[in-house]
């Protein structure tokens, strides 16, 4: 199992160069970042863990900013998103930010995608929250167009774009990996279709660990699993997923100043070796 960071990185936390070099320097196989463009006001979706939706939620950095600078000051480490938002992006534009990220660092990029849960916050990017599932489907088709065609096109009930040019194309051939997040049979789907592995917000209990390990195994057996999130003080979860040969996950690294951040990653690192 590949042990990773997944890391919110904020306005107000440690840098991003400083924190992937420190990832690099600690011997961890990736770093994955989220987004959330912003946080409605008065929105009235409910946080999916619970509670209040944490305040560094509005604050973070763009993930392709982050993962840019990443990359410029990194060697070997994966780069990647935990998730991208796509339905709340322009397909070709972003197809472009993924594939000059890729090239920057030298194919080590890697796309997770999800749909998204806070319907305010997709409204409020003029996405019918109904439709979000079936708008994802055709935009992953036409990143994948765009990738690997010199004169890409694509024409779907929400894409829809005559022959275009479009470069740069990824270093990665075909085009980067794609995880699919999601839990649904509808995701599942979306991975056989157009994906290459699944990403999974990690368990809170050895039950949910269980579960996911066996939904994947029941929808594709053998399929790339990467975990998000997960606790590194809970060991129990960490070897559960370890011994079912998940194949990354990212700890849980929340914002915080720079020397905290640092002591947490020592702390984590230590996990590397006990893992293998």
């Amino acid at each position: 199992m590949k042990l990773g960071i997944g890391a919110f990185v904020s306005d107000d936390g440690i840098r991003p160069d400083v924190l992937a070099k420190a990832v690099e320097e600690r011997g961890f196989e990736s770093l994955l970042v989220p987004e959330h463009s912003h946080i409605p006001v008065h929105g009235k979706t409910p946080f999916p863990y619970g509670g209040a939706i944490p305040t560094y939620y509005s604050h973070l950095l763009d993930p392709f900013v982050v993962l840019a600078t990443a990359a410029a000051v990194t060697k070997s480490l994966v780069l990647g998103t935990g998730i991208t938002l796509v339905i709340q992006r322009d397909v070709i534009q972003l197809a472009k930010e993924i594939a000059s990220v890729d090239l920057v660092s030298g194919g080590r990029f890697i796309l997770g995608v999800a749909a998204g849960w806070h319907r305010e916050q997709m409204s409020n990017h003029g996405v019918d929250p109904r439709t979000r599932g079936s708008l994802m489907s055709e935009q992953l088709g036409a990143l994948k167009e765009i990738w690997t065609n010199d004169e890409a096109e694509f024409h779907g009930n929400f894409v829809d774009f005559d022959p275009i040019w479009a470069w740069p194309k990824p270093v990665q051939t075909p085009h980067p990996p794609i995880y699919v997040g999601g839990q649904s049979d509808s995701t599942f789907r979306r991975i056989k279709e157009l994906g290459n592995g699944w990403i999974a917000t990690a368990a809170g209990d050895l039950v949910g660990a269980q579960e996911q390990i066996d939904l994947a195994a029941q929808h594709i057996p053998g399929l790339p699993v990467t975990v998000f999130g997960a606790d590194y003080n809970d060991m129990a979860i960490l070897k559960t997923y370890r011994d079912a040969n998940i194949e990354r996950v990212a700890l849980m690294l929340e914002p915080a100043p720079e020397s905290e951040s640092l002591s947490t990653l020592d702390r984590m690192a230590a996990l590397i070796d006990q893992l293998r």
